[in-house]
């Protein structure tokens, strides 16, 4: 069974980049756009692992970070965060386990994807 990778990003380029990606390499991938609702699509969904951009148009990566670590059922999901400011916050004061910075390498990204999904097992 293919593992599952819920995507949150607000450029669509980036989004579509990583979908592609992460399809390629196996992986069965949801993205999206917006925040609204992210929680109860990640609850429907059930993914393996979550990626969020930090800075997005309608909410805070690092406070939907928060939210996904404290659910009752999903705060066992390895979370990802993506970023362009990685020099001006501490992401891991929000409970991600990883953090890509942006722009990113492709293979930065499959390997850090692997490796929390390794780490979670």
């Amino acid at each position: 069974m293919l593992k599952k990778i819920l995507v949150l990003d607000d450029n669509m380029d980036i989004l579509e980049i990583v979908h592609e990606v992460l399809t390629y390499e196996r992986f069965e991938v949801k993205s999206t756009s917006t925040s609204v609702n992210i929680v109860a699509l990640a609850e429907s969904y059930l993914p393996d692992l979550i990626i969020l951009d930090y800075k997005l148009l309608d909410a805070n990566g690092g406070d939907i970070c928060r939210m996904f670590k404290s659910h009752k059922v999903l705060h066992r999901i390895p979370v990802i965060i993506f970023s362009a400011y990685s020099t001006n916050v501490d992401f891991y004061s929000f409970g991600c386990d990883a953090v890509i910075a942006k722009p990113f390498d492709i293979d930065d990204l499959i390997g850090t994807v692997n490796k929390c999904l390794e780490l979670a097992a």
